[in-house]
């Protein structure tokens, strides 16, 4: 039985689609990943479902609950980790977790040892005000807050937005531990590298599940050819990939362009001949395997989402 379950869920703010029929499913013990850029859904979908919102139409089930009928119970099962640092500026890092505790019946003393690994972390800093720690911190410090209370489920909306790599990494390896303990986690991200680290996704854009599926799954149905091209000067080259016989899209990543063509139509060795004699500087063309982000590129053309 599905720990989360999403039916047709859609809501309006006026005239603007926030959410339009999205449907998941989320299992037991899973993290999973939901996936989109700003403005795609994800808070939206996140409030509802941790009982803050009602949706305009559609049904969600939080561990066998309805989010309506039930938001009650729904509170004392869950932990929720906005978007944005919300927790009490003013108030040191061992008040906000002890006031968290209190408003769910429960005490640091008696839940320590399932916050223990992580506010370990912290814990030399617990005199210190929320507002002066930094932000790898603040994100222990708030994920302390969500768990104290031994939730069954665990809603993170982008929690590593605006953090560091290094606490980023740090963060989802505190994420494994904590399904390890049996927790079920759902986790939004803009970031497109952080879905491969989810057991199953779903990518949103424009209020609609565009796709859904493990991520080796989701980069297996890739339908084109892709190839990494470099060359100088890098602006003029990405117009003129887009210009060149072959190619179906062709988008920046970094300091390389991925180019995609359908399959057998090109080669790495006639792109880079074609590149060079168009008089571009330091070429290199690969033969590359897609990610994730080329996925939802792929998927947000198909849906008249994307440009390019």
């Amino acid at each position: 039985m599905a720990v989360i379950n999403v039916k047709q869920i859609s809501k309006l703010y006026g005239s603007c689609v926030a959410l339009d029929g999205v449907s998941l499913q989320v299992n037991p013990g899973e993290i999973y990943g939901l996936i989109g850029p700003d403005g795609a859904g994800k808070t939206t979908l996140f409030r509802i479902l941790v009982t803050l919102l009602l949706p305009d139409e559609g049904q969600a089930e939080v561990d066998g609950l309805d989010t309506v009928r039930d938001y009650r119970k729904i509170r004392s099962r869950i932990g929720y980790m906005p978007g944005r640092f919300s927790l009490y500026q003013d108030l040191s890092v061992e008040e906000n977790l002890d006031f968290f505790a209190t408003m769910f019946g429960t005490s640091i003393a008696e839940n320590y040892e399932n916050i223990k690994e992580i506010y370990a972390q912290i814990e030399p800093f617990k005199d210190r005000k929320a507002g002066a720690l930094s932000g790898g911190m603040k994100q222990k410090l708030a994920l302390c807050c969500a768990l104290v209370h031994r939730p069954s489920v665990l809603f993170l909306d982008e929690p590593t937005t605006g953090v560091d790599a290094i606490s980023r990494k740090e963060f989802w390896n505190m994420l494994y531990r904590i399904r390890r303990s049996g927790v079920t986690i759902l986790v939004s991200t803009p970031y497109m590298d952080e879905a491969a680290l989810c057991d199953r996704i779903s990518l949103i854009q424009k209020g609609k599940i565009i796709e859904t599926g493990t991520p080796d799954e989701i980069v297996g149905r890739y339908p084109h050819q892709l190839f990494g091209v470099c060359g100088e000067p890098a602006y003029p080259l990405l117009k003129f990939l887009r210009t060149c016989p072959g190619v179906l899209r062709c988008f920046s990543f970094g300091s390389e362009h991925h180019v995609a063509a359908e399959p057998g139509v090109l080669t790495a060795g006639g792109l880079q001949a074609a590149v060079e004699e168009a008089g571009f500087r330091n070429v290199s063309v690969r033969d590359i395997r897609p990610n994730i982000e080329d996925c939802f590129m792929e998927l947000a053309k198909e849906n008249d989402y994307g440009q390019g």
